[in-house]
């Protein structure tokens, strides 16, 4: 018993990575219909531009510790936010006319290039991350709790809520609803269009480069590879959640993380990739719109 509540634990804190992730899924697909598999990507550079500048803060010692791993997170949300909005206007614009499976294909054609591309000047192998944040761990009854895991909960609970606060109290966030809802209606009235979606892709992009800095602190290790399997997670937990609901991705994040964790209590950790993706088929079948998603029938 005392196990399955440190997993379930276990699984909120890794179900807020999740969800981070997912969000970038919903509102990237929400707005222009297309799934971003380049998405993983970003969280894996993210990692990556986070690993390099806490590396120099502590070469060059000007920010110590703690204060450093905060920089360079928000360095590493600006310029991944940067890259998502080079991503949209170099691959995705020019294709905003074609057909969604152009879009699929050139999506995963993206994800495959940034993945190559970091193998070629930065290696596959894996490299420890610097742990600018000493670990602690505090015992709460029966579950143990680790400062990391505090802060990936706070950390990502709190660009949730500033993501809500931008969505819904911000003139580009009610752009954005506007476009999600009609393209064309909202360009007749005003709404800069490529702006809008450029300014979609920075803010998933930016919630990305979070997770996988977050990622990186809590597991210790980064490499190129490192968002294939979480993108595809998130991308899960996104459908799962019902896709271009933005509760829902939050949702669904949090779902995924209690399955991968409660699947190490009954005993099928080695499964647990499997399970979430048996998750997304009978999601399919049953509801195929999510848990918060409405089915709306198209007229003929």
């Amino acid at each position: 018993m005392e196990l399955m509540i440190q997993q379930l634990v276990n699984g909120l804190f890794l179900g807020s990575i999740y969800a981070l992730m997912a969000l970038g899924y919903t509102m990237v697909y929400g707005i222009i219909n297309l799934i971003n598999f380049a998405h993983g990507e970003i969280y894996m550079i993210g990692s990556f531009i986070g690993y390099f500048l806490i590396q120099s803060f502590n070469t060059w010692q000007v920010l110590p510790n703690a204060w450093g791993f905060f920089a360079a997170l928000a360095i590493s949300m600006v310029v991944s936010a940067f890259l998502g909005v080079v991503i949209e206007f170099l691959a995705y614009r020019p294709l905003r006319k074609s057909t969604r499976i152009s879009s699929l294909i050139t999506a995963i054609g993206v994800s495959y290039l940034l993945q190559n591309v970091m193998i070629y000047f930065f290696s596959p192998d894996s490299r420890p991350y610097p742990q600018s944040i000493a670990r602690k761990t505090y015992s709460l009854g029966v579950i143990d709790i680790s400062n990391i895991q505090l802060l990936i909960l706070v950390v990502s609970v709190t660009l949730m809520i500033l993501l809500q606060v931008i969505i819904k109290k911000t003139k580009m966030g009610k752009a954005m609803r506007a476009v999600s809802v009609d393209n064309d209606a909202a360009q007749l009235m005003g709404i800069n269009v490529n702006r809008t979606i450029s300014f979609t892709f920075a803010l998933g992009s930016a919630l990305a480069a979070a997770g996988g800095m977050l990622i990186g602190l809590y597991y210790n290790s980064i490499d190129p590879m490192m968002g294939v399997a979480p993108g595809l997670k998130s991308f899960v937990a996104a459908v799962l959640g019902g896709i271009g609901i933005i509760p829902g991705a939050a949702l669904g994040g949090f779902v995924i993380g209690l399955i991968e964790t409660m699947a190490t209590v009954f005993g099928f950790s080695d499964y647990k990739d499997a399970l979430v993706y048996l998750v997304l088929i009978i999601i399919l079948l049953v509801r195929p719109a999510g848990i918060l998603g409405k089915n709306i029938k198209e007229k003929v």
